[in-house]
């Protein structure tokens, strides 16, 4: 614990995916008090065109319970 899953579009390199995942990690070891040990990380890509199907609307903007950021953006 704790566990964090990216989703994002398709298209970064793996650099940048392991990039994302230091900084994430590091993140939660500063905020928490948690060990590297601790934090695991996914990473789903996605086409732009699937994006608001299948995240957008079923999971960022109809789970308002969980959802600590807002965007302010509207998918294609």
């Amino acid at each position: 614990m704790p566990h964090i899953t990216l989703k994002m579009y398709q298209g970064r390199t793996e650099e940048q995916k392991m990039a994302a995942v230091e900084a994430l990690t590091a993140a939660l070891k500063e905020s928490l008090g948690c060990s590297d040990d601790q934090v695991s990380v996914s990473i789903y890509d996605y086409d732009p065109k699937e994006w608001g199907e299948q995240v957008f609307y079923p999971e960022i903007m109809a789970d308002k319970k969980h959802l600590y950021k807002k965007p302010k953006y509207k998918p294609l």
